[in-house]
């Protein structure tokens, strides 16, 4: 029994490591975004971004630097680390392959996008590599 409740909670735990990692994924996706579209990020920008406050944003970009993902100062842009942007290097990566893949299956596209962002933080390597695979056969 006791092999059974571990066997079970394996992925559990991997499901929320994964989560524990979306928001700083998701910020650094989204500083590197808009650095490509407006040349600059700041954090009135990511407030919009994710529809949320201006102190939110604040705290999580703190905790970002904090982590050597993001590097700011006060009244400056956000740029992205070394590590940050490696990181979002990844991320976007990894949303590409699962937009497409969804797509591919047949989801429209509104729903293809919806459903990427949260997919995206959440496949492992073994099923996004099989998801690589089956887009380069078609």
């Amino acid at each position: 029994m006791k092999d059974k409740i571990k066997a079970r909670s394996v992925p559990f735990s991997q499901t929320r490591s994964r989560h524990a990692s979306e928001t700083a994924e998701d910020y650094v996706e989204a500083v590197m975004e808009l650095i490509e579209e407006k040349g600059e990020c700041r954090v009135l920008d990511l407030a919009r971004y994710f529809n949320v406050s201006h102190v939110t944003v604040s705290r999580i970009v703190k905790r970002l630097y904090e982590e050597e993902l993001l590097y700011t100062q006060p009244y400056k842009p956000v740029e992205l680390t070394p590590k940050g942007n490696s990181l979002a290097k990844k991320v976007k990566e990894r949303h590409a392959i699962v937009l497409d893949f969804l797509l591919e299956l047949g989801v429209d596209k509104a729903n293809a996008y919806i459903d990427s962002e949260g997919i995206e933080h959440h496949v492992g390597p073994s099923t996004l590599n099989a998801m690589k695979r089956f887009l380069k056969k078609r």
